[in-house]
């Protein structure tokens, strides 16, 4: 399967460079450097620790303000997380120090859309082996870029949630489903919130 066409916009800048920004889930952060986007991070609860998530995902990254182009990635980023389809396949990653397999998941991932979903068996088939499904599923746990590279949307067999190794774990995964109006399975996906057993 070929990977989907990306822009590149860094420019000439050959550092690493991350900032912190509002979304409706809290602050986020981004990292960049002169190929693409090197890593995404949802709300820690403060900012040191958001910075500290960064810097763990991208080392020697230094704050500074965006670029006009990952500025406009923000907004996109912002905009899907209030709740509106928007496609971030074009978004160029500078993934290549990851391992080959982790990429291959991460461009069958990044191909499903806002309000869909596939399992960790569908991507292993696309795969040619649905015996790896639980090594996509360790994929996705490794995957520095959620949002950009939606791994929220893969879930595990028979509509359950599966894993997310994000802030928050599988209460976050759900939400971003939410946000994006998915619902495979109907409503007990999201009989993992802790609203929803208090009702119970």
């Amino acid at each position: 399967m070929g990977r989907p066409e990306q822009t590149s916009y860094i420019g000439v800048m050959s550092e690493l460079h991350f900032t912190l920004f509002n979304t409706a889930l809290g602050r986020c952060g981004i990292a960049w450097s002169a190929r693409g986007i090197t890593a995404m991070s949802f709300p820690e609860g403060s900012d040191e620790k958001t910075r500290a998530r960064l810097l763990r995902k991208s080392p020697g990254a230094t704050e500074a303000p965006p670029t006009a182009d990952v500025q406009k990635i923000i907004a996109r980023i912002v905009a899907l997380l209030a709740g509106n389809r928007i496609d971030l396949m074009d978004i160029a990653l500078d993934d290549g120090r990851l391992p080959d397999f982790n990429r291959k998941v991460y461009d069958i991932a990044r191909t499903i859309p806002a309000g869909q979903t596939l399992t960790y068996g569908d991507i292993a088939k696309r795969l040619g082996d649905v015996a790896l499904s639980r090594d996509v599923g360790q994929a996705l746990g490794q995957n520095p870029t959620p949002i950009i590279v939606p791994c929220h949307r893969v879930l595990a067999a028979n509509g359950k949630s599966g894993g997310f190794s994000a802030p928050g774990g599988v209460s976050t995964k759900l939400k971003l489903l939410s946000i994006e109006g998915a619902q495979p399975g109907g409503p007990d996906l999201f009989g993992d919130l802790p609203l929803a057993k208090r009702r119970a």
